[in-house]
């Protein structure tokens, strides 16, 4: 159950086995992880001290502030040899009650895994679902007044809390005019990308080749940045979405 504590934060208490390794040894393990809604978009785990393998943590001296959650102490995790810098965040006297005798781990500096399912980017938020659905809509995608795309066969996935993203079969789209760049993002939920140029627009577009699990149905398929592109749907010209990745 999620409840709001303080301004825009909230929290709830996972349900799930979560781990945190450095360097291949584990440094917390809990099945009693706190979900943090620190920003609005997605969630952060918090672990009880009494989940972190002790020895682990050093305070570095460091401290941070939040209007929200209070003081804050950095500490370095240390482990056989291995070391992530002010990686490891405290709030003792915390606003936030929950918050008091937790540790939040920097998500970047560790392997995560829950239960025994590695994790990507962030840790997934149980109140977002992602559907794929194989459609016959007639979904035609312009860049500058010239068709990129043409299917009769898209995949729409549904997100919540973002718009409509349409996935076209290669077939389908002008791979003449894609060119693939070096950029690389990941997403909990689908998992790792390969981005493209479209007709000298860079990144415009995307596909996931090696899906996770829950989203295999995209696999190789290709999106585009709706927010950017125009995208005609049985012959409608669709608005561009508004968000933050425009």
């Amino acid at each position: 159950m999620s409840t709001p504590v303080r301004g825009r934060v909230r929290v709830a208490q996972g349900a799930k086995r979560v781990r945190v390794f450095l360097g291949g040894h584990v440094v917390a393990d809990t099945v009693h992880p706190l979900l943090v809604w620190e920003v609005p978009y997605y969630p952060t785990y918090y672990f009880p001290r009494a989940d972190v393998v002790s020895g682990v943590l050093t305070p570095s001296g460091r401290t941070t502030h939040s209007p929200s959650r209070g003081d804050g102490v950095l500490s370095t995790i240390g482990v056989d040899g291995a070391e992530a810098v002010d990686a490891a965040l405290e709030h003792p006297d915390s606003p936030i009650e929950q918050l008091r005798d937790h540790v939040r781990f920097e998500f970047a500096a560790f392997d995560w895994f829950e239960e025994d399912e590695q994790i990507f980017t962030h840790p997934r938020d149980p109140g977002v679902r992602v559907d794929i659905l194989p459609s016959s809509r007639h979904v035609r995608i312009e860049v500058d007044g010239v068709t990129v795309a043409d299917s009769v066969r898209p995949h729409l996935l549904f997100e919540t809390g973002l718009p409509t993203r349409y996935y076209l079969p290669r077939v389908d789209v002008r791979m003449d005019l894609l060119a693939k760049t070096d950029t690389v993002t990941h997403c909990p939920y689908k998992g790792a990308t390969e981005y493209f140029t479209v007709a000298g627009h860079e990144d415009l577009a995307w596909s996931y080749p090696a899906p996770l699990p829950e989203s295999t149905r995209v696999a190789g398929l290709v999106a585009f940045t709706d927010e950017k592109v125009d995208v005609y749907v049985d012959g409608v010209l669709q608005e561009r979405p508004k968000t933050k990745f425009a």
